[in-house]
């Protein structure tokens, strides 16, 4: 019999402050409906100077290790589009972070908001080879765009960080995936850049895409059909642009997509990315906590999977909550973590925005204690990035 190999325990993180989109609104001179209907977004994660990548990612992945023990990982696996260094794995910053043994093996991934997938699936890759082996995944980003544009009402901030091993105590992943990739320039970010190149309309028809080969080549592979699942996670770069994908796919294969219908399938995985915006490659798996948190009892009911990253490359594959798995869940942690999140004015945050935006142009600097999470980015020193456990 094969052993089952999936996600062992899941734990997220997101920053100190929090702007509502109200505040944005009338800031903007502009009907809040605009984002709370059009967008599907009430609230967006907004970090604080001494917050980044890296404070983000050690703190959705303390507990995991608080739970599991420091020695268990082998591998540690880090995806993010908002790197801190174009060489060095922002990885390696969690290594004395958080007390990590010197056998385990630290690497970043990129691929827009698709590698925290693609970490999943070299995690099971290598859990298949040993089974003794559990490999920790951590998506993290913070999600910027130019101010005073379209965009900005998208950005948000959050890492979720998850434990993959045979025997799973939260979810079984399916072997079967659905793959797609095209060259496509929707969304992109030259080194020279500070915030992404973003062309709407064609990330979205890009994505729309995407979800439709994606799953053509899952059903190829023997995938189940669409009324097997009992709900779908997409990413979400809005929460909106769920509903816009699963209508389209239902279409694309000849069903019917009232919204009453999507909503029974989608609802329960927005609940956190419609409060902490886009975290690009946190995305689909704050869809996935979402649910698991807000869903029912799904034990031994398939949740569909779309994971999409700007370039373009997507993957459809599944999951299955196992057994007990709501008593390994951190639900009200979840939810804890989500609204202690303090509320920052409209020019609080054009000031923390320039001011982050001034860190990445060099220069060294001591920042000042902000964050009220166990680790902080301290100073930038000799062109080094500090940190400090709390």
């Amino acid at each position: 019999m094969t052993t089952a190999i999936g996600i062992h325990d899941l734990s997220l993180a997101t920053t100190h402050y929090v702007l509502e989109h109200a505040a944005l609104a009338e800031a903007q001179g502009t009907d809040g409906a605009k984002y709370r209907s059009g967008i599907g977004q009430e609230a967006m994660s907004i970090p604080a100077l001494d917050e980044d990548i890296v404070t983000l990612a050690a703190s959705a992945a303390a507990p995991i290790l608080a739970r599991h023990g420091r020695a268990e990982p082998s591998t540690v696996l880090l995806a993010t589009e908002s790197g801190v260094d174009q060489s060095k794995s922002a990885g390696l910053y969690l290594h004395s972070l958080l007390d990590l043994p010197r056998c385990t093996r630290m690497v970043e991934l990129k691929q827009a908001c698709y590698a925290a997938t693609a970490a999943l699936q070299f995690a099971v890759g290598l859990v298949a080879r040993d089974p003794a082996q559990q490999i920790l995944v951590i998506a993290t980003d913070i999600a910027r765009y130019d101010l005073d544009t379209p965009a900005e009402a998208t950005q948000g901030a959050g890492a979720v960080a998850f434990l993959v091993a045979a025997d799973p105590a939260i979810a079984a992943l399916d072997p079967v995936s659905g793959l797609y990739s095209d060259d496509v320039n929707d969304f992109w970010r030259p080194n020279y850049r500070g915030t992404p190149i973003v062309d709407g309309k064609l990330s979205v028809h890009a994505y729309l895409t995407a979800t439709e080969h994606a799953f053509a080549h899952y059903r190829s592979g023997g995938g189940r059909d669409l009324d097997r699942f009992a709900a779908f996670c997409y990413h979400q770069p809005f929460t909106e642009m769920a509903y816009k994908a699963h209508r389209h796919l239902l279409e694309s294969q000849g069903e019917v997509a009232t919204r009453e219908a999507l909503a029974e399938k989608l609802a329960p995985t927005t609940h956190y990315n419609r409060v902490i915006g886009n975290s690009y490659t946190a995305s689909l798996y704050l869809a996935l906590a979402s649910v698991l948190d807000h869903g029912g009892d799904l034990t031994g009911k398939p949740v569909a999977m779309l994971s999409y990253g700007s370039g373009a490359v997507a993957e459809f594959f599944s999951a299955v909550p196992v057994p007990g798995y709501r008593r390994q869940l951190r639900t009200t942690d979840n939810r804890q973590t989500i609204d202690a999140r303090k509320p920052v004015g409209y020019h609080r945050y054009r000031e923390l925005y320039h001011a982050y935006s001034a860190l990445g142009k060099g220069g060294d600097r001591t920042l000042p204690v902000e964050t009220g999470a166990p680790f902080r980015l301290a100073a930038i020193d000799g062109h080094q990035r500090i940190y400090e456990a709390r």
